[in-house]
C-alpha cells in the first residue's frame, strides 16, 4: 500500500433565573418561528422545477460547421419515442450563466501561471451578457467571485488562483457549483472545469476496489466508475439543464503514466471515464489537453461552442415526472443534412 501511494504520488504531483428563563424561552420561540437568513438562502439554492426538461442543443452540418440561424419550428423533441411540445426556446445569442471551476490541488502547482492565463482568455471569448462565477478548489471550495458580467473583476478573481495544493475534492466542487447555478433561475447554464479528474475520495475508494488486481484489465474491471456520487451529480445537473465541459489535464491521462501498475492504471482510467460521463450525459464535451500550450485555445473553443448552442425546454409527461426512471431524449432538426447533439436523457426524481 505504501509503495502504491508512492507510485501514485510520482504519477500526479488537501443557568438562568425565572425572569431570564422566561425571556430565553421567548427568544427561542422567535428563532424557531423565523429561520435565519442563512437557512433560507441555503434552502432556496436547491429548489428547482424538476418537471421542466431543459436542453442545450448544438446543430452542425455534414462538414461539422455549427448552424446558428434555426428557429423553434426547426426542432422536434421526443421523450421515450413520444413527440413533446416545445415550451421554451432560446437562440444561440441568449446569454449563459457559467461557472469557471479551477483545480488548484497539488497536481496543478507546476503550471499555475499557464492556468491563470488560459482561464483569463476564456473571458475574452464569451458574450457581453454572459455571467461568470469563478470557483477554485483543492481540499476546500474557494469561491473567488460570484456571478458577474464584469470581465475585469472576473479576471482579477482568476488571478487569485495562483496558490494552492493538497487534495482534489472535484465532485464536492461540482455539487457546490450546481447549488450556485440554482440561484441563477431559468438562464442557460454550464460549468467549465479544469482538472485532472483525480478526486481524492474517489481515488481512495478505487484503490481499495482494485487492491487485489494483478493486471490492468483486472483493476479496470474491479472499479465501477458510475457510483452514487457521480449519479447524484448527473441527476442534479439534468434537473437544471446544466452542461459540463471538462478540460482534462495531461497529469490525469491513464495512457501516459510514468510509473504504471495495475492499481494506478485502474484508478486513472476510472477518473477519465467519469470525466467523459460528465460531458456526455450533460450534453457537454470532454476536451483532453495533450500539451499545456493548448490550454488557452481549448478554453476559447469551449466559449465558442457555448455561443452556438440553442436551449429548448419541454414539460416532462405527468406520469414520468416523479417515477425515478431513465427517459431517453432525441432531438430532430427539420433539415435532413443537419445533426443535433444534446444530452441523451435523464433520470426523473421520485
Amino acid at each position: 500500500m505504501i509503495l502504491d501511494r508512492s507510485r501514485e504520488a510520482q504519477a500526479n504531483r488537501s443557568l438562568l433565573s425565572a425572569p431570564c428563563a422566561a425571556l430565553f424561552a421567548l427568544m427561542l420561540l422567535l428563532l424557531l418561528a423565523h429561520p435565519s437568513a442563512a437557512q433560507v438562502q441555503r434552502d432556496d439554492t436547491i429548489v428547482t422545477e424538476t418537471s421542466l426538461v431543459q436542453l442545450n442543443i448544438g446543430v452542425v452540418d455534414k462538414s461539422g460547421h455549427a448552424i446558428t440561424t434555426l428557429s423553434r419550428n426547426d426542432f422536434t423533441i421526443f421523450e421515450d419515442g413520444v413527440k413533446q411540445t416545445i415550451q421554451g426556446f432560446e437562440p444561440t445569442q441568449a446569454p449563459f450563466s457559467l461557472v469557471l471551476l479551477l483545480d488548484i490541488s497539488g497536481s496543478t502547482t507546476g503550471f499555475r501561471p499557464q492556468l491563470i492565463f488560459a482561464a483569463t482568455r476564456f473571458l475574452d471569448a464569451i458574450g457581453p451578457d454572459d455571467r461568470v462565477a469563478v470557483i477554485a478548489f483543492n481540499a476546500k471550495i474557494k469561491p473567488l467571485i460570484g456571478f458577474t458580467n464584469n470581465k475585469s473583476k472576473a479576471a482579477y478573481a482568476i488571478s487569485l488562483a495562483d496558490k494552492g495544493g493538497g487534495e482534489t475534492h472535484l465532485y464536492e466542487a461540482l455539487n457546490y457549483s450546481l447549488h450556485e447555478l440554482a440561484r441563477e433561475g431559468q438562464r442557460r447554464k454550464a460549468i467549465v472545469v479544469l482538472t485532472d479528474g483525480l478526486d481524492t475520495d474517489m481515488r481512495n475508494a478505487d484503490r481499495r476496489l482494485a487492491s487485489q488486481a494483478t493486471t490492468d484489465q483486472e483493476a479496470i474491471s474491479a472499479i465501477k466508475p458510475d457510483n452514487e456520487t457521480v449519479s447524484g451529480l448527473l441527476n442534479a445537473a439534468a434537473h437544471q439543464g446544466v452542461s459540463i465541459y471538462p478540460l482534462a489535464l495531461p497529469s490525469g491521462d491513464p495512457k501516459h503514466l510514468p510509473l504504471p501498475d495495475p492499481v494506478i492504471t485502474g484508478i486513472y482510467t476510472a477518473a477519465r471515464v467519469r470525466l467523459q460521463s460528465l460531458a456526455d450525459t450533460t450534453g457537454g464535451r470532454l476536451n483532453e489537453i495533450n500539451q499545456l500550450h493548448q490550454l488557452a485555445e481549448l478554453y476559447r473553443e469551449v466559449a465558442a461552442e457555448l455561443r452556438t448552442l440553442y436551449t429548448l425546454a419541454y414539460q416532462a409527461p405527468g406520469q414520468h415526472a416523479r417515477d425515478g426512471k431513465w427517459h431517453e431524449i432525441r432531438v430532430e432538426v427539420a433539415h435532413p443534412d443537419l445533426v443535433a447533439r444534446t444530452r441523451p436523457g435523464y433520470y426523473a426524481t421520485r
